[in-house]
C-alpha cells in the first residue's frame, strides 16, 4: 500500500472525504481517505470540553494499491481538493520520513489520545506512553495548566508546529520498564 497526501481547504477534510466516498465508486474497495486528529481538551466558559483536531490541519491521507495519477483523475473534481503533495503534475507517494510522521499519529486509530508523561527531578518531562513517545527531542515548549506539549514537526519539507494532550502521572505510580521503581 502506498500513501499519497491531499490537500484541501482548511477545515474542509470531513467534507471532501465524504464526496469522494459517495461519488466514487470507481475508486477500488482497497482505497482509504483519512486524516489524523489530536483530542485537546479545551476550556471554555468554565468548562473543560474535549474536542478533536486534525493533526495536519488541510491535508487528507489516501491509502491506496492505485497509483497516485489515477487517484488524481477520480478526485480532482471534489470540493474543497486544492492538490497532491508534491504537485499535481508529479504524485509521489509519501517518502520514508513522512510516511514515519505519518503512521506513528495514525497508530490504532485516526485519533491521537493524550500521552502518559511524568516530570523528573531536573523538571524536564519524560514520556511513557502516546503520541509523544519518541517525539521528546521534538518538544519545544511545555505547558503544565493546560496540559499541553507543543512539538516541532518536519513533514511534506515544511516545518510546523503542533500541540499535543499530555496527562501527568505521580512519579511514584510510574515504573521503568524493567518494572523497577524509579529513584526518588
Amino acid at each position: 500500500m502506498n500513501y499519497y497526501a491531499v490537500q484541501v481547504m482548511g477545515a474542509r477534510e470531513e467534507v471532501f472525504i465524504d464526496w469522494v466516498n459517495r461519488h466514487q465508486e470507481k475508486l477500488s474497495e482497497n482505497t482509504r481517505f483519512f486524516f489524523p486528529r489530536r483530542r485537546l481538551t479545551i476550556r471554555r466558559q468554565g468548562r473543560q470540553l474535549q474536542e478533536l483536531y486534525p493533526v495536519f490541519p488541510g491535508y487528507v491521507f489516501a491509502e491506496s494499491s492505485e497509483s497516485g495519477a489515477y487517484l488524481y483523475d477520480q478526485v480532482r473534481l471534489a470540493p474543497n481538493f486544492c492538490r497532491f503533495l508534491p504537485s499535481n503534475t508529479n504524485i509521489q507517494p509519501l517518502c520514508q520520513k513522512d510516511l514515519a510522521i505519518l503512521i506513528h499519529f495514525i497508530g490504532k486509530n485516526d485519533i491521537a489520545e493524550s500521552s502518559k508523561v511524568y516530570f523528573d527531578e531536573n523538571d524536564r518531562i519524560v514520556v511513557v506512553s502516546g503520541p509523544l513517545a519518541g517525539m521528546e527531542g521534538n518538544i519545544i515548549k511545555v505547558d503544565r495548566r493546560k496540559k499541553r506539549a507543543k512539538i516541532k514537526l518536519d513533514f511534506a519539507n515544511e516545518a510546523f508546529h503542533l500541540d499535543l494532550a499530555f496527562d501527568v502521572m505521580e512519579r511514584s505510580s510510574v515504573e521503568t520498564p524493567q518494572n523497577e521503581p524509579l529513584p526518588s
